[in-house]
């Protein structure tokens, strides 16, 4: 996968739900479910969005040590918003970058290892997951996009 795809997969998970399939045109959303699913099998697991996040953390972690310290946080919070179109902050919200961060950040030590960005899955991803096999059908990704449309206009 090219650099910039890359980055702009990674704020079409990071920013939207971290996993979802959905952006702002059916087109762009079709092209992020392929990538995302790896298989082919028209559902997304939470291995594939996990083997995704790994990609989009080695492309973060520019110097490679394992971790996303400050600084490279500072430069995805800086990547992740000018990816983020106004019709994804309409229907999403403003996306608050260091407070993803924060729940990510499993053992409480300040900084994101690879393994806590990689298995990071948000709750309403899980949520979406309604018979909890760990796989996101295109059925569950449409109800989890009407259910935030719907409560967007409450």
């Amino acid at each position: 996968m090219k650099p910039g795809n890359l980055l702009a997969l990674f704020a079409a998970v990071f920013c939207a739900t971290t996993g979802s399939a959905y952006a702002s045109d059916v087109e762009s959303a079709r092209a992020k479910f392929r990538e995302i699913d790896r298989n082919g099998d028209r559902a997304i697991q939470f291995s594939e969005i996990a083997a995704t996040r790994v990609e989009i953390f080695d492309r973060m972690d520019i110097n490679r040590n394992g971790i996303l310290d400050n600084d490279e946080i500072a430069n995805v919070r800086k990547v992740a918003q000018s990816h983020t179109t106004s019709q994804q902050r309409a229907m999403f919200g403003e996306v608050d970058v260091m407070e993803r961060m924060r729940l990510m950040d499993t053992n409480g030590d300040g900084v994101l290892s690879r393994t806590e960005f990689a298995g990071f899955v948000p709750p309403h991803i899980k949520a979406a997951d309604r018979n909890g096999d760990a796989t996101l059908s295109i059925r569950e990704l449409r109800a989890l996009r009407h259910e935030r449309e719907k409560a967007k206009t409450r």
